[in-house]
């Protein structure tokens, strides 16, 4: 089985800087806060949705206070807070490259300027709605550290519990499942002791624009980093296909 993860592992990298910011956090809330709503349901047990995020949160160290928070401004207990929802935008970033763009916002007029400004600056241009995201589909995709661990036992355990394409990069797994599947690949992964870096469902590219020079890939992880920093962005979806040789150099 293979995969392309070059972009994956270079995003990787820096993870837990995104992690110290503090951002993780609160992208874990409004996604608690968001399948509670949704679920009508502030009980787990009765919520699946709300089951699934809260399990992702804890898995990414978030408090038991940040949760418990989320979950009553879900089920409407914290009065006269803004709802918070999902939104998604489409661009053309540096190289020609594909951009899914995913929001968690209370306040939609102020996000869209962000977005098209930082796409502006950095020489993209925002797309109209379908235009970009018929180049990927919605996959699990588990991302976890098994370095130090048997790669043929979780090659077969993974497999066993649903993984369609895996890649091993530096003692770093990344395997892609079906929308379904993606829970229980991370539950294996865990039961054997692994670290679990990410798991959930992803926007993965089923056509890819290569990027075969480093300045292209420099601009084109300058506007990712960017968009990034925006307190709405939850997360950048990119159809980059990086050469080894610049995956080198970055």
């Amino acid at each position: 089985m293979s995969g392309h993860s070059k972009w994956h592992s270079i995003k990787h990298k820096k993870g837990a800087a995104d992690a110290k910011r503090g951002k993780i956090f609160t992208r874990h809330a409004k996604l608690i806060e968001i399948a509670t709503r949704e679920g009508g349901e502030s009980n787990p047990d009765n919520n699946p949705s709300l089951r699934t995020a809260i399990d992702s949160a804890k898995a990414d160290n978030v408090p038991n206070a940040n949760i418990d928070r989320a979950i009553k401004k879900g089920s409407g207990e914290l009065k006269g807070e803004a709802q918070t929802v999902e939104v998604s935008y489409e661009a053309f970033g540096p190289g020609g490259v594909a951009m899914i763009i995913e929001c968690l916002t209370d306040n939609k007029n102020r996000t869209l300027p962000n977005i098209k400004n930082v796409i502006s600056k950095i020489g993209g241009r925002f797309a109209d709605t379908g235009s970009v995201s018929w180049m990927f589909e919605q996959k699990g995709v588990v991302v976890a550290n098994i370095s130090g661990k048997d790669s043929e036992e979780i090659e077969l355990s993974v497999i066993d519990a649903g993984a369609d394409d895996l890649e091993i990069n530096d003692g770093i797994i990344e395997i892609k499942t079906s929308k379904e599947s993606w829970a229980k690949v991370r539950d294996a992964l865990k039961n054997l002791g692994c670290e679990i870096e990410t798991a959930g469902l992803k926007f993965v590219p089923s056509q890819e624009t290569n990027i075969s020079d480093v300045s292209t890939a420099k601009k084109l992880m300058e506007c990712v980093d960017a968009l990034e920093e925006d307190d709405d962005v939850s997360e950048v979806h990119t159809n980059a296909d990086i050469s080894d040789e610049v995956v080198s150099q970055l």
